[in-house]
């Protein structure tokens, strides 16, 4: 029989994966923004900036014939701004940081290797996955920010936050596996596979709008917001009524949880909390729509739309390790 995990060791992996997990969305927050201010070449270099590790604050401090030696690597017209720099440099430092709390969460895991080796091959994964999106940033940049870089660059941010949260859920299976859940009609977990299975069409298409974005921004320069939406393109408006399909396909799960599981019950703050996730999301959508695409409201629909996914995959874990009590080999006491 395994030995019995301590109970603390647990509860320090549960806390530092969870917030590697919001590092993760810190890092697509980021991004967001980066992107949204049209700040991704503030950094023409990798994985130094302007040559530098710690960027200039002022053009001055560059060579005078920067402009000359940017313009022979590929990047014409690369123009210092300090602002977009140090945003690009702001995000880069946030990645770094995952890396080293993804480090950490793996090698924490090592205490599951006698219980359930799973968990720590997954974290193991998780940490690099993160590597490889480490180097899958430096192509963007070498890329120029051609918009399918910039789009799998997102989309395998998604996945490793899933990965982790896999990962976590399963090292938690004995507690979760506690939960009532006998009173849910059994189709609730179908319907949140159709819920999740929507909201990566959602997500499909809300890169699609990106991408159109982006273009629509370049011919403006970045500059006459307000007149970007005469560009939309008709993919925009199929996204734009989809969110209908989204909203009620999730409030009708929340209601059916809210029907059969006890009212201080996670599943059902966790349900609570996708509901008001997904109002957020429409509402900077609705921002973006009808107020000239203001910047701050794209990176804030963009992390909407990714932990909506991330709250989805967590609830369908745990209906699914719900009601299987384990006979206890590692213990859990939740703090």
């Amino acid at each position: 029989m395994p030995t019995p995990i301590d109970n603390q060791a647990i509860i320090r992996f549960r806390r530092l994966g969870t917030l590697t997990i919001f590092a993760v969305y810190l890092v697509i927050l980021a991004g967001g923004i980066v992107r949204a201010s049209g700040a991704g070449m503030g950094c023409p270099d990798w994985p130094t900036c302007f040559g530098q590790w710690i960027p200039p604050t002022d053009e001055a401090q560059l060579p005078a014939n920067y402009h000359e030696i940017y313009a022979q690597r590929g990047y014409e017209n690369t123009q210092f701004n300090p602002v977009k720099t140090w945003t690009e440099y702001t995000n880069r430092l946030v990645g770094v940081t995952i890396g080293i709390l993804i480090f950490l969460t793996a090698w924490s895991s090592r205490i599951f290797l006698k219980t359930d080796k799973t968990i720590f091959y997954l974290a193991l994964g998780s940490f690099f996955l993160v590597g490889f999106q480490g180097w899958l940033g430096s192509t963007v940049v070498a890329s120029n920010l051609k918009p399918v870089m910039i789009t799998l660059h997102m989309l395998l941010a998604l996945g490793i936050v899933a990965l982790l949260i896999y990962t976590i859920t399963r090292s938690q299976r004995d507690f979760i596996g506690q939960f009532d859940t006998g009173q849910l009609p059994a189709k609730v977990k179908t319907v949140l596979k159709v819920a999740m299975a929507l909201t990566l069409i959602q997500v499909a298409m809300g890169t699609q709008v990106r991408e159109a974005v982006d273009f629509i921004a370049h011919e403006h320069s970045y500059i006459d917001r307000k007149y970007w939406r005469d560009d939309f393109p008709i993919i925009f408006y199929v996204h734009r009524s989809f969110s209908s399909i989204i909203l009620f396909t999730n409030l009708w799960i929340v209601w059916k949880l809210r029907q059969g599981v006890a009212k201080d019950s996670l599943l059902l703050r966790t349900g609570y909390a996708l509901a008001g996730l997904i109002i957020t999301a429409i509402l900077a959508g609705v921002t973006l729509d009808r107020l000239g695409v203001p910047p701050v409201a794209q990176p804030i629909h963009l992390l909407m739309a990714n932990m909506i996914f991330g709250v989805q995959f967590f609830l369908a874990m745990c209906l699914n390790y719900a009601n299987h009590p384990q006979p206890v080999p590692t213990g859990y006491a939740p703090k």
